[in-house]
């Protein structure tokens, strides 16, 4: 589709009354929701906010996160959504790079840029709709070095949901819940669903997902979070699951069809604005189809993509840096393979190591460990080793008062014998990042010094 206007006015055109959100309770019609969103895009113009400002948005998910988004977008504003669990000593690195000029701080603090507040004032301020104007800066979970940021404009965002709904039909009177963070790009990836399709959207307070989910009929969940759901016995409207972050055994796609809920999964990357590949998941381990508007191929054994939803760079000191290579692709450091088809992707070529001439690829052994019940996460990393070159080692993340010690006997049978852990370790708290994903690097270098020191 292509809009004119900003998606929220083009809706309230065509179906004032309808209702559009959900915050906590309350329902918002598209006539109602655009009133709050120029309330507050007022407010923040008379701060001092203007087109083309870089502003920080430090927030959890709640409804005024939601409505402070769609109203600095209103502005022309540039938003870098920072996940308050972020450690101060990375955003005192991070943040001189963005070229912000505000920060609207909902949760945690922050001291070092020109201040926000969440007022609403009457006026009618909002940047012309200009879907290639520069919209977020979201940082990217990089297993080696600092986060960077990708930048999208709205056209991609909405070339994004496009090629998600293709697949994954919402409409009408379908509900998303958003159920992933916004300075996550897949909680973004649903906000701009939403957009696309003028459905509906239900934005709550935190609070169990048995609870948050009632009324919906969409969600963007992980398998766990839907196998305690189907185990519940929880009355849910649920119609259709997208999942990710794991492999996603059969026996729950068949579980969740008897309950009538159709479920999707793909592959996906935060320079892509989310979904890049995808499928209705069948219990294989690969990722699907490129999705229309994605060009994906591998290329000696690296996963190539280029997109309609791609950022238009990396943000750095107020200029973007090129994504693609010289071949105009962008080169995703993915190991994948073409089989019947369909991809498959095999983990990050930067994490493949050898153990005795015998290659490991970690995200392999993952995905075998992380099927035991106790076991949350799990991340496979090399030992320097002066015999065998590099050896295997377990970091977990388990169920309060799991018994490591049990773990080895586990894989027996599971894993090839030049696979198997040679040592068992639970995860530091210190090494979780605050919700950037964990660095791989961080944890060699732990592991390495802990058991070699």
């Amino acid at each position: 589709m292509n809009f004119t206007d900003w998606p929220w006015r083009h809706w309230r055109a065509q179906y004032a009354d309808k209702p559009a959100l959900r915050l906590n309770d309350d329902v918002l019609t598209w006539q109602q929701l655009c009133a709050r969103i120029d309330g507050l895009a007022a407010g923040f113009h008379r701060q001092g906010v203007q087109e083309g400002d870089g502003v920080m948005l430090l927030a959890h998910n709640h409804p005024q996160t939601l409505l402070a988004w769609l109203a600095l977008l209103q502005c022309g504003a540039r938003i870098l959504p920072v996940n308050p669990q972020l450690p101060r000593p990375l955003l005192d690195v991070l943040l001189p790079q963005m070229t912000l000029r505000h920060a609207l701080v909902l949760d945690g603090a922050f001291d070092g840029l020109a201040s926000l507040v969440l007022s609403e004032h009457s006026g009618n301020d909002a940047a012309s709709w200009q879907p290639e104007r520069l919209a977020s800066m979201t940082l990217t979970s990089g297993s080696t070095g600092l986060p960077k940021a990708a930048v999208h404009t709205c056209a991609a965002h909405l070339a994004s949901a496009q090629g998600v709904l293709s697949l994954m039909p919402y409409g009408g009177d379908d509900d998303w819940l958003l159920s992933l963070p916004l300075f996550h790009v897949s909680g973004q990836g649903i906000l701009w669903r939403w957009l696309l399709a003028g459905a509906r959207l239900t934005v709550r307070e935190k609070q169990p997902l048995e609870q948050a989910l009632q009324g919906c009929t969409h969600a963007s969940l992980v398998p766990t979070q839907l196998w305690r759901l189907l185990n519940s016995q929880q009355n849910v409207a649920l119609k259709a699951v997208l999942l990710g972050g794991a492999a996603i055994p059969v026996e729950l796609t068949e579980k969740a069809r008897e309950q009538g809920i159709w479920t999707f999964c793909g592959y996906g990357l935060t320079e892509f604005a989310s979904t890049v590949c995808a499928k209705e998941a069948d219990g294989e381990p690969d990722v699907g189809v490129a999705l229309p508007g994605r060009e994906v191929q591998v290329v000696d054994g690296e996963v190539w993509i280029k997109a309609q939803s791609m950022a238009a760079g990396y943000w750095r000191d107020g200029a973007l840096l090129p994504l693609t290579n010289d071949k105009g692709w962008f080169a995703t450091r993915d190991r994948g393979e073409w089989r019947n088809g369909r991809l498959s992707i095999l983990g990050r070529m930067d994490n493949l190591f050898f153990s005795g001439g015998e290659g490991i690829q970690p995200e392999a052994l993952e995905r075998v460990i992380t099927t035991h019940p106790q076991i949350s996460q799990v991340f496979i990393v090399p030992l320097d080793d002066a015999e065998f070159g590099q050896r295997p080692v377990a970091v977990v993340e388990c169920e309060p008062g799991t018994d490591i010690t049990l773990f080895p006997d586990w894989v027996q049978g599971k894993l090839a014998r030049f696979e198997q852990p040679v040592h068992w370790l639970a995860l530091p708290a210190e090494l979780k990042n605050g919700g950037i994903k964990i660095s791989r690097q961080a944890l060699k270098q732990w592991v390495n010094a802990l058991l070699r020191g």
